[in-house]
């Protein structure tokens, strides 16, 4: 797993701000190695600012597909950690509630029955919780399915949402051709925006062949019409609503990192799954715990 910092760090060019910043190389600054100027006009202000919205341009088409990919890998995570351990979550906190009554049936003290109702307050059905807890229960209660989890009965493995690398490899591709943010016209921004939606859902899909598809179609679609001089006003505007975009993507990235599940993610960014299984023995350890407990006050 990359995080969005990671690959800013390699795609961004020379020049290029922090996050935080402007986001957008120096104007004047010498991009991809350019040769010194020596042309007769090569040196005007607006040639320089072109150079330099290009190059900005590319630094946030690579930051976007960054944080998008980190996305989908929080978001697959997410999914496969509420699918194997919510079972578990949900018999600790039964587990819990089961204890704090056989505590206050045997004591009768007010304050062990108030933190009984708690309890068993946190675990009542509601309605509408098969949708918060993505179909591993519903307001009976667990399935089947989740339940067999906590035994020694076989369950179907999660779901699991993860493009390949050739998948990874075709959506970078068209995220670089197709970008919204390479159009110079209103109708062509939105020609691109809506292919690039249908592009980015079939990556969160791991939709391998619907991703060729679509490289087939931007290629035999219409050619972007080449563009005049951009006039220095108009190209510094585009320079201070690139850096605006930069920085909400930032605040994107960052929510990401810092999420629970994020967070999880970088302790074990090579192997999530290992760490879902590390996390699933110590849970069930904690039921055992519980039910060992719960045993010996109903005893």
């Amino acid at each position: 797993m990359t995080t969005p910092e990671a690959e800013q760090s390699q795609a961004e060019p020379a020049g290029a701000g922090t996050r935080g910043g402007a986001e957008v190389p120096a104007a004047g600054a010498e991009q991809g190695g350019e040769a010194q100027v020596t042309a007769e006009g090569d040196g005007r202000p607006e040639e320089r600012l072109e150079r330099a919205v290009r190059a900005a341009e590319q630094a946030l088409i690579e930051y976007e597909i960054a944080v998008e990919t980190f996305r989908v890998e929080v978001e697959n995570f997410s999914r496969l950690h509420h699918q194997k351990l919510g079972p578990m979550y949900a018999r600790l906190d039964e587990l819990d509630a089961r204890i704090a009554e056989a505590t206050a049936a045997r004591t009768g003290d007010p304050e062990d029955i108030r933190k009984a109702d708690e309890a068993r307050a946190r675990v009542l059905p509601m309605p509408g919780v098969e949708e918060l807890f993505h179909g591993w229960m519903d307001g009976g209660g667990l399935f089947p399915e989740a339940a067999a989890m906590l035994t020694e009965q076989p369950v179907q493995p999660p779901q699991r949402v993860r493009p390949s690398d050739e998948a990874r490899k075709l959506y970078r591709e068209l995220a670089r051709k197709a970008h919204p943010d390479l159009a110079q016209e209103e109708a062509e921004r939105s020609r691109r925006e809506e292919f690039i939606t249908r592009v980015n859902a079939a990556y969160a899909r791991g939709d391998e062949a619907l991703l060729r598809e679509l490289a087939e179609e931007w290629a035999a679609g219409p050619v972007p019409k080449d563009q005049g001089p951009t006039p220095a006003e108009e190209l510094y505007a585009r320079l201070e609503w690139l850096a605006q975009r930069k920085e909400m993507l930032a605040l994107v990235a960052k929510e990401l990192e810092e999420s629970a599940i994020g967070a999880m993610l970088r302790i074990a960014p090579d192997d999530p799954d290992r760490l879902l299984e590390e996390i699933a023995e110590q849970l069930l350890a904690q039921v055992a715990e519980r039910e060992a407990a719960l045993a010996a006050l109903l005893g």
